[in-house]
């Protein structure tokens, strides 16, 4: 769940707002997603984050930050709990390397372990290089605009196109009309049943632009799992270049 990446022009967006079931053709739901991916993504970021894993025996609270460039580069450093800080992890395009201080070793992951849990998470670690592009390889149909959380949201489902390297059957994207920034997400699995459900809470202006502070993920087949992942902190206007993102930076960056 790269779970995080994502107008045109000014008469567009006014046509949507103003009229959208007048004036949207077979291309406007895929000019929402993208304008919502413009508006999430940036082109390189920095940010401080919580992420709270809640189970039904306990709550598990970890600190981090994490460094972006594009959709190929991620640097994540975890600043606590002290038993995991220092511990860190690198993206490069579908690629992903694992920084432990205790043993001062960096190794890189393996297919095998790809659909592991994420740090104890409801995420895995294939979430965090999965190269989907929710522009380009689903296809996309605008449902309805309903009401969901106070917001009022263009919903949008997305079939991945054949040939596409996505796990589920369908995705259905709430999108505010508003800010247009994503309000919930559905996945369903291969079988037509929701898999998980991910809500965008909390929309505050942080470094220049209006995002969620705030992404819960519920897996539907856990009773009482949910992780949440708080930004506390982000900058869209940093400078980052591709040779910040390499094995040895990984090691150092603090």
């Amino acid at each position: 769940m790269k779970i995080l990446k994502i107008v045109r022009t000014v008469f567009f967006c006014s046509l949507i707002v103003i009229t959208p079931f007048l004036t949207l053709n077979a291309q406007a739901p895929r000019e929402i997603i993208r304008q919502m991916e413009d508006k999430m993504r940036g082109e390189a970021s920095y940010a401080e984050m919580t992420m709270t894993s809640v189970r039904p025996r306990f709550t598990r609270e970890i600190s981090m930050k994490s460094w972006s460039l594009g959709e190929d580069y991620a640097m994540i450093l975890i600043t606590a709990p002290a038993r995991d800080q220092g511990t860190a992890f690198l993206k490069r395009a579908n690629e992903i390397w694992n920084y432990v201080p205790g043993i001062d070793r960096t190794v890189k992951m393996p297919p095998s372990m790809m659909s592991q849990s994420w740090m104890g998470s409801d995420f895995t670690n294939d979430d965090l290089v999965r190269g989907v592009s929710t522009i380009d390889d689903f296809t996309h149909t605008l449902l309805r605009t309903e009401t969901m959380d106070g917001h009022t949201c263009y919903v949008i489902e997305m079939i991945p196109k054949p040939d596409a390297p996505i796990v589920y059957d369908k995705v259905v994207y709430w999108v505010s009309v508003k800010y247009m920034l994503p309000v919930k997400v559905d996945n369903y699995d291969e079988f037509g049943d929701l898999a998980n459900t991910i809500n965008f809470k909390d929309i505050k202006n942080m470094g220049g632009r209006d995002v969620p502070a705030v992404l819960e993920i519920i897996p539907a087949t856990k009773p009482g799992h949910k992780t949440i992942l708080t930004t506390t902190k982000a900058d869209y206007q940093i400078k980052l270049q591709q040779s910040f993102f390499t094995i040895q930076n990984l090691t150092n960056v603090r």
